[in-house]
């Protein structure tokens, strides 16, 4: 199973971005999906997941701007951002595992990240 990152990119605060985590190789049904992120000089830190059944989850200080979402059609997830900060500039990556989970080592396969850059 293979995940691709994408919809990342420079973005003035208060601003929108869509990011897609597209799984190939295996059917997402399967799968819980979660995004993580990483900015310099700061650990991998949680940001939102999803159930298999659908069911999203959020770190509390996204809780909000966040909306993370599934479509099994497209083996693609969805984390569409809003209100954007500079502190949310980091490296976003996708994981996808059995359960939607904070525990990034609970994921079986990740994809290379992409960069979110905002700028104040």
């Amino acid at each position: 199973v293979q995940l691709q990152a994408s919809g990342g990119g420079l973005m003035q605060a208060g601003g929108s971005l869509r990011l897609s985590c597209a799984v190939s190789g295996g059917s997402l049904g399967y799968y819980a999906v979660g995004w993580f992120r990483q900015a310099p000089g700061k650990e991998r830190e949680f940001v939102a997941a999803i159930g298999r059944s659908g069911r999203p989850y959020y770190s509390d200080s996204q809780k909000g701007r966040f909306t993370i979402s599934r479509d099994n059609a497209k083996n693609t997830v969805y984390l569409q951002m809003n209100s954007l900060k500079p502190e949310d500039t980091a490296v976003y990556y996708c994981a996808a595992g059995s359960t939607a989970t904070v525990v990034a080592d609970a994921y079986y396969y990740w994809g290379q990240g992409t960069q979110v850059t905002v700028s104040s």
